[in-house]
């Protein structure tokens, strides 16, 4: 071997190593650290003129206690929210990371987490500022937690959670609702019952934690949202999301998916879950605007 070669091959490891400790140090610490704010526009079936232009924000698996998301983070996140100055805020679960019957009894559900309690949490929560409210949802790690607490909490905050039911609310005069459905891992969703109060071809917006039951969502709901994915937390060039929560696999990881003329918008969510890593898959607010169809 020529000491030439020898000398290009240093170099040429020297730089994968150095290209490997850059990607390691953003999908590691720079990426799950950001805060990005994605503004969506939709156009949705059975979504009436009076209410063209409704701002929904988009809050899923905050996951407080992870690292990089603690309290003082979390204030960042209702900060940049309070700012897109929303209609509405939709939160669609997993407030903390785990609970008691995770990780063989560790109060985590994320490598180098600490439990943060839900009291600390809804009070941050407390402070989102939107005229129609703000409603939520609990995902599967409040329910693996304590979810009756989570909910206290929530609610002593002045949040309104929703469990296979709906609430109606009122713009330009015109009543639409939204429908929130209990988690699928942990409760049993019915989204039947979360749309009985709802009267025919009034325009409703159907939030929940798992996406997975998107596929028996009827075709009168508007607008599904949800989370649980965060995106796979990590998104690979050529490959796409190796690791998705989901029976379905990539179908439902992120974003916004139309099937048979229904609507569901995915977010990718704030914090982390088992590994605190994300790469191409930041962290995010999402603002969704919205519009009628033509």
């Amino acid at each position: 071997m020529s000491r030439l070669f020898k000398s290009k091959l240093r170099v040429a490891l020297v730089a994968a190593l150095v290209v490997l400790t850059l990607l390691a140090a953003w999908a590691f610490w720079l990426e799950p650290a950001s805060l990005t704010v994605r503004r969506v526009s939709l156009n949705l079936p059975n979504w009436r003129a009076e209410h063209e232009g409704l701002k929904v924000a988009l809050l899923t698996d905050l996951h407080v206690g992870a690292p990089h998301m603690g309290l003082a983070r979390l204030r960042r996140v209702v900060e940049r929210t309070n700012a897109e100055a929303p209609d509405v805020v939709l939160i669609t679960g997993d407030f903390v990371i785990g609970g008691p019957q995770e990780r063989g009894g560790e109060r985590g559900g994320v490598a180098g987490g600490t439990f943060v309690e839900p009291e600390p949490i809804a009070a941050e929560l407390k402070l989102l500022r939107a005229p129609l409210g703000v409603y939520a949802v609990l995902g599967n790690h409040d329910w693996w937690f304590d979810g009756e607490r989570v909910t206290r909490a929530l609610e002593g905050a002045g949040l309104r959670v929703l469990e296979n039911g709906a609430a109606r609310v009122e713009r330009g005069g015109r009543a639409l609702w939204l429908a929130g459905v209990a988690d699928l891992w942990t409760r049993e969703p019915e989204v039947e019952a979360a749309l009985r109060e709802v009267p025919a071809g009034e325009p409703v917006i159907l939030f929940t934690h798992n996406p997975d039951i998107f596929p028996g969502v009827p075709a009168r709901v508007s607008l599904t949202v949800a989370g649980h994915t965060h995106g796979g937390q990590v998104s690979l060039p050529l490959v796409g999301r190796p690791v998705v929560p989901s029976r379905f696999g990539q179908r439902y990881a992120f974003g916004h998916v139309v099937e048979g003329g229904r609507h569901l918008y995915v977010g990718g969510g704030v914090g982390t879950s088992i590994v605190p890593v994300r790469f191409r898959v930041p962290p995010e607010v999402v603002v969704l605007r919205l519009k009628p169809e033509g």
